[in-house]
């Protein structure tokens, strides 16, 4: 694909913009939306984007930052999982703190927040504080979001204990969307300003881009990453009526402004220099833009992901059928086809192929793969291994000029595994993974010079696209996102079983 964005510029307009900010007050709260780090979403829709910029960023200005990272209370009751990675919030907080402390950045505490005891939630805080982590309990603020008295006082954010910090930057992330980021940004400049200390907010959202037109691909591609959010882009008729300058931001930020706006002025007794949502953000990454045409067109594959992504979780009962139709109509915005990722149509063909060979009615499982050099591969599903795993094979075969005829694996080897898998392990299901493959691989390797050869052609298929006929099971879904294979599947199961279909 081609590059469309400078990551060395972004990274200059953005922390030059960021010091400019806090020369304004004596410390600055700045609230980070979206992923501080593997922010695959960007990466993928502004090609040349580091999916680490923001905390290479971050480690630019270590010196002057510190870290705290919010987790909504119910979040953690509900075992709610950060989708790109498949782990629960509670495990990203952890997560997240080692990757922070790699940098060497300051991971000041961890604030739980709407926390009223819930257990699953007591056990995490036990946890971290028995690791040495400092915790901060908030409760949900009273009055919020209507009664602006009681919020900017001792009952509302005056609740709240005060976080002590020494940096003059502060960043507080989260796991993910709605885990009071802006509550416990707020009631820190209410206690910094009882202290008599001059503290301001301001936000690092990625995206909508404000500075890119409204229906641009790459800003309709954040309504359909944020599609179980409702998230809608929208112009920031503040921005327009304080400036008569078009900016682009959403809905949320822009409802929410004028109350924002009302609080920050009652806890700092003046009149905010903020006009418009817009103004609040620091956010340079339209500057980093080389190449529109490259961004559109990533954009527009990064829609019909999501597409797929949400239809599959609405086949699981992950979402309901309103977000569903809502990931189409996007799709229909931009007159986007399924059949406009290339992958798709040789999976589809291949398992009618297959399914009319076999004179079989259950759907086959076929995956497709296309490599960097533009070959399209496929795999299909046997009784030995899945069909992940067997176009994973048959890429490294074709980039290691392997004949088909030759098996990389012996059965010598593969029949131990689902042996053990049936006999001493008790799985029903004895197809072999992506993992499973290639560890046996991985065996083979050590003896099998062209094993080898074809092992070492894994690091090839980084960035590659894939899609599958059939939902495939988490695990491999897991091994396809280690190997950096973005994979989107049709909503169908391979088979009528309920439990053992994975």
């Amino acid at each position: 694909m081609k590059i469309g964005f400078d990551h060395k510029k972004y990274l200059e307009e953005q922390s030059k913009y960021i010091l400019e900010r806090v020369n304004n007050y004596d410390k600055l709260y700045l609230e980070f939306g979206g992923k501080l780090m593997f922010d695959l979403h960007a990466k993928r829709v502004l090609p040349g984007f580091d999916e680490n910029a923001k905390i290479k960023l971050l480690q630019k200005l270590k010196e002057k930052v510190e870290v705290v990272i919010c987790v909504y209370a119910g979040d953690i009751e509900r075992n709610k999982i950060r989708g790109d990675f498949g782990i629960t919030y509670d495990l990203e907080v952890l997560r997240l703190i080692d990757d922070l402390r790699s940098y060497e950045l300051d991971v000041n505490s961890v604030v739980i927040t709407r926390y009223d005891g819930q257990p699953a939630t007591t056990v995490f805080i036990n946890k971290l504080e028995r690791r040495g982590i400092k915790v901060y309990k908030h409760k949900a603020t009273m009055g919020y979001p209507t009664d602006v008295d009681t919020i900017v006082s001792d009952k509302g954010y005056g609740q709240n204990p005060y976080i002590e910090t020494s940096k003059p930057i502060v960043v507080v992330t989260a796991p993910g969307p709605g885990s009071g980021k802006l509550a416990t940004c707020l009631s820190q400049l209410y206690h910094e300003n009882k202290r008599g200390n001059i503290a301001g907010y301001s936000k690092f959202e990625t995206f909508p881009v404000w500075n890119v037109p409204l229906k641009h691909p790459l800003n309709i591609a954040y309504e359909a990453a944020t599609v179980d959010l409702k998230d809608v882009n929208m112009i920031d008729s503040f921005h327009f009526d304080a400036y008569n300058k078009v900016a682009v931001n959403y809905n949320r930020d822009i409802e929410s402004f004028p109350v924002l706006k009302r609080i920050i002025e009652k806890i700092t007794g003046k009149e905010s220099i903020y006009k418009s949502p817009t103004d609040m953000g620091v956010n340079r990454v339209g500057y980093g833009i080389i190449d529109d045409e490259a961004v559109r067109e990533a954009s527009n594959q990064e829609i019909i992901r999501r597409y797929f992504k949400t239809i599959c979780e609405y086949k699981k009962g992950y979402v309901d059928k309103e977000i569903a139709d809502r990931a189409k109509l996007i799709m229909e915005e931009l007159n986007l086809k399924e059949s406009d990722r290339e992958v798709v149509i040789p999976a589809r063909e291949y398992a009618i192929k297959k399914r009319n060979e076999n004179n079989k009615s259950e759907i086959s499982s076929v995956v497709a793969l296309k490599l960097n050099d533009g070959t399209i591969v496929t795999g299909r599903g046997s009784d030995i291994m899945d069909a992940p795993a067997a176009v994973i094979l048959n890429s490294i075969k074709y980039l290691a000029n392997i004949s088909d005829e030759i098996h990389l694996i012996s059965p010598v080897i593969l029949e131990p595994i689902q042996n053990l898998k049936f006999k001493t392990l008790g799985i029903k299901n004895t197809v072999l993974n992506c993992e499973e493959i290639l560890i046996a691989l991985s065996i083979c390797a050590a003896t099998n010079p062209t094993a080898q050869v074809a092992l070492d052609k894994l690091s090839y298929l980084k960035g590659c696209q894939a899609h599958s006929t059939t939902i495939i099971s988490n695990s491999d879904e897991q091994t396809f996102r280690r190997l950096e294979i973005d994979i989107t599947c049709d909503p169908d199961y391979q088979s009528e079983n309920l439990y053992y279909n994975n």
